[in-house]
Parts: structure tokens; C-alpha cells; sequence
């Protein structure tokens, strides 16, 4: 069976087109960093839009990439949430007309169940596991016991590490999107020049927090007195300052020593849930999980404990429907259908 994956659950436009045996025939994603970056961050509205805009060529250009037509399909998978309520919208309501008009079944899938099966793409997943994904809206920590039993352990209580690195590259006036602009800046830089919290990395707990780092940031900024007249309401478009003559060196050093602090935090985190579990597998995915230093350190990491390590692969990792189509053949080998009145589902609450 052909099964066409949809995800628009934020401000990646995906389609991917997969097989009942797990094989990958297209995955296109049409991005919308340059729609969003005179704004510093995603717009909800303006995201839906472009939605609008690239379902119906994002699709065809999948089938187009896989040498298939819609008559060929057997399945449609898409994500119905968490995310954006009016982004996810027009990925599902594009899913349900394809399968009603085709005739054919419809999958809701949970798009951290996506980030989660992402690990099942070329490598061999064994179960139970510790799973966390990382990304700009979630940074969680789950017990996977088997593909279809996900459970929480853990969570941010405030920024998702990867919506703290676009808020930290907003206040170093870097640009956007925010983790791909500090790692860039700090390769290089003594990563531990400045010495930041790493919160609620020594508590027992498996929770995250960083709006205390990301605030501790602020401070040194505003302590060191790197940018004149710095708005800190950051309302309005995001401007471009130059840091103050003699103060240029602080701004690669401070990004670099936060994404320092970041990582330790997932790392440590991470690595204690599994041991804690007594697991013997950690899966990390997510787009934080691109981060060049966060992957180096987890493999470290994992070479010390003999924990096994699973991290996608860079473009499995960031938004895309690969993994929803992943998700969606367990489904559709489970029996789980949605009917017509599939909608959209802001916040997950898990069973």
C-alpha cells in the first residue's frame, strides 16, 4: 500500500509519500523561514496562509517524486495536532477531501508520535526506550513501551528549548530562526567563557525549564551594556542593532555559552530518565535534535554509559511527513481510522 503523509502543524508545508513496508518513495517540505524572519518568529496567520498556498504543489510534487498518481494511493495520513489550530486545519481538511473523493482510508496522527517514529527511519528500534523530542514548541521526555504506548515523564514547564533559542538570537539581535543562527555564531568560541544555570538539571525531576536561562541571557546583555536603546518589550519587527565598539566578542560568547548550558541540560536529563528506566535505548529527535553540538554530546554520552543512542537523521528530525507517514502505517496495521469529522487539536492531552 502507497500512503500519502500530510504536516502543516506549524510552519513547515510537507507531503511524503511511504509504503505499508516502511520505505520512502518522496518527502517534500516547502519552508517558511523567509515569510516569518521580518517578524523574528512563526505567525500564526501567515503561516496558515502559505499553507493554503503550498498544499496542493507540496502534494503533487510528492506523488510527481515517488512516480505515483493519486489513483495509486491506498491510505492518507496527516497530523491533527498539537500545533497551530488554523495551520493544521488546511492539511486536514486537504486529507479528508483526498480520502473522500478517492475512497480510501484517513489517519489522524499525533505529530510528536511523528517525531518518535522518525527514529524507526533506517535504524532498528527496540522497545521499551526512553524518547524525547526536542524542538521549538516541545521539549519532552517519554517512556515508549511498545510503538503504540507512549507515556510522559516530562516536560517543559515554560520555553521549549528551541523557542528559547529564537528568543535569546532576538535579543542578540541574530535573526531567525534562532538555533540555526547561534550555533552558526559560536562555532569556534569557548562555549563555557560565560557561565549561565542550567535549571532543574541536578533536581530529580525529568522537567525542563529555560526562561530562567533565557533571562539570565538578558541580564548579561544588559550588564555588560552590549546594544544601546535595546527594546525589551521586543514588540514590533525585529531591527538589526551592532553591539557598542569593544563589545563585539560578548555577543558570539554569550550565544555560545547558552547553547553550552542547553545542551547539558538535555544531555544530563536524557541520559538519567533512561538509566533511571533502566533502558538500554534513548531516542532524541525533533529540530533541536539537528544541533551539531547537542548530537556530538549525546554521542559522547552515549559511549560512556553503553547506552544506545537513536538521532534521525538532520531531515527526519525537523518538521516533515516521512514520519507522520511512518506513524500512519501503524494505524492502518492497528485499525485505527478517523472518520470525516477529524479536526484540529491544539494541545495533546495523552491517554
Amino acid at each position: 500500500m502507497n500512503i500519502l503523509a500530510i504536516e502543516t502543524s506549524c510552519d513547515e508545508t510537507a507531503a511524503a509519500v511511504v509504503t505499508d513496508a516502511g520505505a520512502i518513495l518522496s518527502n517534500i517540505v516547502a519552508s517558511q523561514i523567509k515569510d516569518h524572519a521580518a517578524f523574528g518568529g512563526v505567525v500564526p496567520e501567515i503561516a496558515s496562509r502559505r499553507h493554503a498556498e503550498l498544499i496542493e504543489p507540496v502534494v503533487r510534487e510528492a506523488l510527481h517524486g515517488a512516480d505515483l498518481s493519486t489513483g495509486d494511493l491506498g491510505a492518507v495520513a496527516v497530523t491533527c495536532g498539537p500545533g497551530l489550530v488554523g495551520a493544521l486545519l488546511v492539511g486536514i481538511s486537504y486529507a479528508k477531501a483526498l480520502a473522500y473523493g478517492l475512497d480510501i482510508p484517513l489517519c489522524g496522527v499525533n505529530h510528536l508520535e511523528g517525531h518518535l517514529s522518525a527514529a524507526q527511519i533506517g535504524h532498528e528500534v527496540s522497545y521499551p526506550h526512553i524518547g524525547m523530542v526536542v524542538s521549538g514548541g516541545h521539549t519532552s521526555l517519554y517512556r515508549v513501551t511498545s510503538p503504540s504506548s507512549i507515556t510522559p515523564i516530562g516536560q517543559t514547564l515554560d520555553d521549549a528549548a528551541g523557542e528559547a533559542f529564537d528568543k535569546v538570537a532576538k535579543l542578540l539581535y541574530l535573526g531567525y530562526p534562532g538555533g540555526v543562527v547561534i550555533e552558526r555564531i559560536s562555532q569556534g568560541v569557548d562555549s563555557h567563557a560565560i557561565e549561565f544555570p542550567r535549571p532543574l538539571m541536578n533536581e530529580r525531576t525529568y522537567d525542563f525549564s529555560f526562561s530562567g536561562l533565557k533571562t539570565a541571557v538578558l541580564n548579561r546583555v544588559l550588564k555588560e551594556g552590549i546594544f544601546e536603546d535595546m527594546d525589551l518589550t521586543f514588540s514590533g519587527l525585529p531591527v538589526k542593532k551592532t553591539p557598542r565598539p569593544g563589545k563585539e566578542d560578548l555577543v558570539p560568547k554569550i550565544a555560545a555559552s547558552f547553547q553550552q548550558a542547553v545542551v547539558d541540560v538535555l544531555v544530563e536529563k536524557s541520559f538519567r530518565a533512561a538509566a533511571d528506566h533502566h533502558m538500554d535505548l534513548l531516542v532524541v529527535t525533533g529540530g533541536v535534535a539537528s544541533n551539531t553540538l547537542l548530537r556530538e554530546s549525546l554521542k559522547r554520552r552515549s559511549e560512556e554509559t553503553g547506552i544506545r543512542l537513536i538521532i534521525p537523521e538532520r531531515k527526519y528530525c525537523t518538521d516533515n511527513a516521512a514520519m507522520i507517514g511512518i506513524a500512519g502505517i501503524r494505524h492502518i496495521s492497528e485499525g485505527r481510522f478517523a472518520s470525516l469529522d477529524l479536526n484540529a487539536v491544539s494541545r495533546w492531552t495523552w491517554e
